[in-house]
């Protein structure tokens, strides 16, 4: 057995050991807090809301970890399996054009993880949202969006892959640099077009009707210095009842958009000061930071791939007969089926990175309106989002992108007594 199989079989069984691992301490951290409400929560969460959110959190996580064991089961049955050299076999012998073999064997790919993972979706949506109360979809909702999404990805994402494989193919050496202007490019193109032509495409976005809500949050954007092309309700309620507010857009194109959950749920004061926490995003360039390092990021994978694709070992390490890769396609696949494998362990430095974010924001929110409401907000969407209070503080640092429940109130307040 090669020496890259044995690192590549090693890396895999370290990846996936580590998130079942993680898994089963959330869930034991989880379930052992289930019968007690941390105390700076006691006076707003009873215990059965507790309660629940315990049992939603593990009800997720455990379903978590069957994705776990498929992701790794597929990832294994397409490279050391074989499944990668049947699928190439076939489509070469129906396509002459070695850019046409390529792209039918990424989209029929992505197709088949797709299907595989399709069961998942549906249980997490019909059973698991369902049974806590949070589901309002229908069966004939969850296909259409479905289809809509295919749809999309196919209207969207052939056109780029076709882009991308055509200069690998004819850019020589430098063609990881093409290849990375125009994945920024299109990047930045959804950012811009995303509010007014993909996202209709799945909710309806009704101007904020609320006069005097509405006077408020123009106020608190004038002191901030934001401007944005409109303030929307989201009929969120439509898919479920989960609530939230975010920006959404890229430039002149900026939304404000607020789940109508979110609206019936929290007071004008709240709403204010959730929006203050978005726009202290805004203010710290967190948006424009994060496109900045995923850019970064995608030049360096990119660089990488141009030096592995050149390599006999990396093909043969992962199953793949060297004789039989028709075109780049199979580098490109490879490269990132097993990306994530090599790159979990920074998982921690990405989520440290975005906790950071949220606490500068929730700063900004303390600043330019009131922490207090922003604690009584948060509290409220802990309990209707059924948000675990006592989250494993492993698997937090792990995966959480916004801090603890209990460290992020006690920070807010301490703002609020400053």
């Amino acid at each position: 057995m090669q020496t890259f199989t044995l690192t590549f079989m090693a890396a895999l069984l370290l990846t996936f050991g580590t998130r079942t691992w993680l898994a089963a301490r959330h869930i034991r951290h989880v379930r052992a807090h289930r019968n007690r409400v941390p105390a700076d929560f006691a006076s707003h969460i009873d215990l059965d809301a507790h309660r629940k959110a315990a049992d939603y959190t593990c009800a997720k996580t455990r379903l978590g970890c069957v994705g776990i064991l498929l992701e790794a089961m597929l990832l294994l049955a397409l490279t050391l399996g074989g499944g990668l050299n049947a699928l190439n076999g076939f489509w070469t012998g129906r396509f002459d054009a070695p850019l046409l073999q390529g792209m039918a064997l990424i989209v029929s790919t992505l197709l088949l993880m797709s299907l595989a993972q399709l069961p998942i979706a549906y249980y997490r949506t019909f059973v698991i949202e369902q049974r806590f109360g949070f589901n309002k979809m229908t069966p004939a909702m969850f296909l259409r969006d479905l289809a809509r999404r295919v749809l999309l990805a196919a209207l969207l994402g052939v056109p780029l892959l076709w882009a991308v494989l055509w200069l690998m193919e004819r850019m020589d050496d430098a063609w990881w640099i093409y290849v990375w202007l125009t994945w920024a490019g299109f990047n930045l193109l959804i950012l811009s077009v995303y509010p007014t032509w993909i996202a209709p495409l799945f909710n309806s976005f009704t101007p904020l009707g609320d006069a005097s809500l509405r006077q408020r949050i123009e106020r608190l954007l004038q002191k901030c210095g934001f401007q944005s092309s409109g303030l929307f309700v989201m009929d969120g309620s439509r898919r479920s009842s989960h609530g939230n507010a975010y920006f959404t857009g890229f430039g002149r194109t900026k939304r404000i958009v607020f789940f109508d959950t979110l609206l019936t749920r929290l007071s004008e004061a709240e709403v204010e000061a959730v929006l203050a926490h978005e726009l202290g995003h805004f203010s710290h360039s967190h948006v424009i930071k994060r496109i900045a390092w995923s850019f970064l990021m995608s030049l360096i994978f990119l660089w990488l791939l141009g030096y592995l694709m050149q390599q006999g070992w990396f093909y043969e390490g992962l199953g793949i007969h060297v004789a039989a890769v028709p075109s780049t396609a199979m580098a490109l696949l490879l490269f990132f089926l097993t990306i994530p494998v090599f790159t979990f362990p920074f998982q921690p430095l990405a989520s440290l990175y975005s906790r950071r974010h949220e606490f500068e924001a929730d700063q900004y929110a303390a600043r330019h309106a009131s922490a207090g409401d922003l604690v009584r907000a948060l509290v409220k969407l802990y309990q209707d989002n059924a948000a675990t209070l006592t989250p494993d503080p492993l698997h937090s640092a792990f995966y959480d992108s916004h801090p603890p429940a209990t460290i992020r109130i006690a920070r807010l307040q301490n703002l609020a007594h400053n």
